[in-house]
């Protein structure tokens, strides 16, 4: 019987192991999609808590927690304290078994704290009291958790109408082994005309630009000054969240029209909003070719679905599931248009719904060239950064693409303590890789497979992102 969270954690063979352990565990990490806090980074915040560093912002543990029947007061609530909410947590933690939170939970406390107990109701104080003790030193702050998981690079996720302050002060402060942190552009409430903010947004963008914006061409203008913002300051990434691909024809005196109506606060239909969307993410796209940046784009969720909890507590709380759109054709369609013109840029397109993993693998091969791994299947996103998730993910990659050429894995996530996730994925990477090695369907070639396994775990990225 194999030891739970040991050094071997994950590597069923021989083969595994030595991949994971001479080639994975050793390269470093480009996060390349985050939603940490960039003025955290910047100010080198120190956690009051190991509740703060752990519980807050993070909706994959409140769900656990309320499923397991824990009031919203200890997630998200103002009236409990650090230790109550966590004592609440370590409830809920033996219940988690085969949850992949049960994995990231005690990866986390043994990688960032050395604590190899297992989280409980009869270890919570005792964990609590030795990770906020260790919270107290410097190595734990912000920057030295991410120094301590060997963090080259984070983009992090800032709409157009951000100053952006937060990263210039930290380009600016920085010492020489601190991690690179460049901003990411999500132009999503610019996409998003059916919302009621649109005009609000619309006129905070024209205040941000300097651009008076009375058509959509004008806010076209004003985002490309925004775009060009971003790319003085280091940004070489687009990020899309969306339901479903937009395939709907249009007239520009159409989008005119659309635009006016919603900036005077009239209703859309249907149609209209989705002739918008695919107008916006078009007009995006010929952006982000003209700047060379990558793109990309998530899509498949149906977001804050409990109407209730979202007038409550608001958006990104934990109540956000799979969605299933027939996209096929309009994900083709846009592609398709884009690489017509000539600005098919970069490309990364993430499913929430594991069904779609064939299609999207067999899609992105019909625009490669150019350069390795142009059209990428982005890892296994949000409910699938699991085990099983990475792994259907990597296996329909590998069998109608290239898993050689693959950027691996990113975090998508609030929280400093996720990096384990990383380590995660790189284990099931050199455990999928070995157990093929033991059947006999892969040459025990380690020059070969060493290769492979450090290209996805680091330098594919750092190649295909052009950082630096």
């Amino acid at each position: 019987m194999k030891q739970f969270n040991d050094d071997n954690f994950v590597l069923e063979t021989q083969v595994a192991q030595d991949l994971y352990h001479n080639h994975a565990a050793k390269m470093p990490i480009i996060d390349y999609h985050c939603h940490l806090n960039p003025e955290m980074v910047a100010n080198d915040h120190q956690f009051k808590s190991i509740t703060e560093l752990w519980l807050g912002g993070d909706h994959y543990k409140w769900r656990a927690m309320r499923t397991n029947g824990v009031e919203e007061r200890y997630c998200t609530g103002k009236d409990t304290s650090d230790w109550e909410k966590f004592e609440k947590w370590a409830e809920t933690v033996p219940y988690t078994f085969r949850n992949p939170l049960y994995h990231w939970t005690h990866l986390e406390l043994k990688t960032a704290f050395g604590i190899t107990k297992l989280l409980s109701p009869e270890t919570a104080r005792e964990i609590f009291d030795e990770c906020n003790e260790k919270l107290k030193q410097p190595e734990f702050s912000a920057r030295g958790l991410m120094k301590h998981y060997h963090v080259e690079c984070v983009c992090t996720t800032d709409d157009p109408v951000d100053d952006l302050h937060h990263h210039i002060a930290y380009a600016k402060s920085k010492a020489a082994d601190d991690p690179v942190m460049l901003p990411a552009w999500r132009p999503d409430r610019a996409m998003n005309i059916e919302k009621a903010d649109f005009s609000k947004y619309v006129e905070q963008l024209s205040e941000v630009s300097g651009v008076s914006i009375v058509h959509f061409n004008d806010m076209i203008d004003a985002l490309q000054k925004r775009h060009d913002f971003f790319a003085a300051h280091g940004c070489k990434l687009s990020d899309h969240g969306l339901e479903e691909f937009y395939d709907e024809d249009y007239t520009d005196s159409e989008i005119e029209t659309i635009f006016e109506k919603a900036m005077r606060g009239l209703s859309l239909s249907d149609l209209e909003v989705r002739q918008f969307k695919n107008c916006f993410l078009t007009v995006m796209g010929e952006m982000d070719a003209d700047a060379d940046w990558t793109q990309q784009y998530h899509y498949g969720a149906i977001r804050d679905n409990n109407t209730a909890m979202y007038n409550q507590i608001g958006a990104d709380t934990g109540f956000d599931s799979i969605g299933e759109f027939n996209t096929a054709k309009a994900m083709s369609a846009f592609l398709n248009k884009l690489n017509t013109k000539g600005k098919l840029t970069r490309t990364i397109i993430y499913t929430l719904n594991p069904c779609a993993n064939e299609m999207i693998a067999t899609m992105l091969g019909n625009f490669q060239g150019g350069e390795p791994g142009k059209i990428q299947f982005g890892s296994g996103w949000w409910f699938n950064d699991q085990m099983d998730g990475m792994v259907r993910q990597m296996n329909a990659l590998s069998v109608l693409g290239l898993l050689s050429r693959f950027v691996g894995m990113l975090t998508d996530s609030r929280s400093f303590l996720s990096y384990p996730r990383h380590e995660y994925f790189r284990r099931i990477l050199c455990n999928l890789l070995g157990n093929d090695v033991e059947k006999g369907l892969l040459p025990n070639d380690q020059k070969i497979l060493g290769r492979m396994v450090e290209d996805i775990s680091y330098h594919n990225a750092r190649r295909y992102f052009k950082f630096y």
